[in-house]
């Protein structure tokens, strides 16, 4: 009995044995064909560092200011009577914009006009008499003074009812009214806005660093995101002469005209003031660049370095970047003129990897970009 459970142990330790080896055999296939293992290129797409000419630009941020802009309000108590325009309205300087109820004054102003009449009547045959000494020099005097207070009357009514006549104090656009017919309205109460819109302002700031560089009359060109596709052109008109203390940063203000009035005050713009020469600059595609808390990187394509290799291999490169330009960025150190980028699958690449180059599926980046509206 104990002989065949001793034979049964040597079996089982015969078997585990050659299985343990079997394994080992495996693993260690499995681990060396690992190590020979090449993965397959990654397909990118890519471009060259270029040297381009690009406008030299001090880029801010501003916002659109009126010339002229006011809330047209009631300076004397009264009731709406006549409104001569509409919401929107294009007025010229000195149209009658409303009337408000003047029946009253109109009533005391031709019984002011018909004392002031008489007293002027009465002055004039007083100066007759007395230049014949047939009247007292007082008498002459008392109606001078009449004659002045009973003049003083009509010009004061007439310039109450001047306040209730509400007049554009310049040219420019109406906005809503805040207003109806018979509404009585109390002095201060706010009738309609009055915006001139042409010509328009925009202020913006720069750091202190720039102010040398600025001048009136340089030219200023602006986007808005209402308008895409559009840009504006104007001049710098005013700067400030005393920097902020807080930012260490120059007011500005250019000024546009605005003839076709797409700007509206209150607006936020995007401001570039154009400097007098372009700059040269290395550029690359803004779609090559790697941004990270680290610092914005690029893989770089070079050949492998073994002796007789085909694959392309990348290599990651830090860079400093500086301005934008449509879809472009300029490098400012880190690359060459003349390196390949990846510009598309950055994402998937690592130090060393082997990839395979197809610009026909990218997209073409442009100095001018036009993305379709999303």
């Amino acid at each position: 009995m104990k002989s065949k459970i001793l034979i049964g142990l040597l079996v089982v330790l015969v078997l585990g044995g050659g299985l343990a080896a079997v394994k080992t055999m495996q693993i260690k296939a499995m681990i060396a064909a690992g190590a020979n293992f090449t993965p397959p290129p990654e397909t990118i797409a890519s471009a060259v560092v270029a040297e381009d000419s690009w406008p030299d630009v001090l880029p801010s941020v501003g916002t659109v200011t009126a010339e002229h802009g006011i809330n047209l309000m009631v300076e004397i108590a009264g009731p709406v009577r006549e409104r001569l325009f509409e919401s929107g309205a294009e007025v010229a300087a000195g149209d009658l914009i409303v009337k408000l109820d003047t029946s009253s004054e109109d009533a005391q102003l031709r019984a002011a006009e018909a004392q002031a009449a008489l007293a002027k009547v009465t002055a004039d045959r007083l100066r007759l008499l007395r230049a014949d000494k047939t009247i007292a020099q007082s008498d002459l005097d008392q109606a001078e003074a009449t004659l002045l207070q009973t003049t003083a009357s009509v010009e004061n009514l007439r310039a109450v009812i001047a306040k209730k006549n509400i007049r554009a104090p310049f040219a420019g656009r109406l906005g809503i009214w805040q207003a109806n017919l018979g509404q009585f309205l109390e002095a201060g109460k706010p009738l309609v806005s009055l915006t001139a819109l042409s010509p328009l302002f925009v202020d913006f700031s720069l750091p202190q660093q720039e102010l040398s560089r600025l001048a009136t009359a340089q030219t200023v060109r602006v986007t808005s995101d209402a308008y895409p596709d559009k840009h504006f052109e104007g001049e710098i008109q005013a700067i400030n002469p005393d920097l902020n203390a807080a930012t260490r940063s120059v007011g500005i203000r250019a000024k546009f005209a605005n003839a076709d009035k797409l700007l509206r005050p209150g607006m936020f713009v995007r401001v570039e003031v154009i400097m007098p020469e372009a700059k040269k600059v290395l550029s690359i595609p803004a779609t090559a660049i790697l941004s990270a808390p680290s610092g914005d990187s690029v893989f770089v394509i070079t050949q492998p370095p073994e002796k007789g290799g085909t694959n392309l291999v990348v290599q990651q490169k830090f860079i400093r970047t500086g301005a934008a330009h449509g879809d472009f960025i300029a490098v400012e150190t880190g690359l060459k003129l003349g390196d390949h980028v990846v510009t598309a699958g950055i994402f998937k690449l690592r130090n060393g990897m082997t990839v395979l180059e197809n610009n026909d599926v990218a997209p073409k980046p442009s100095l001018t970009p036009t993305p379709p509206n999303s």
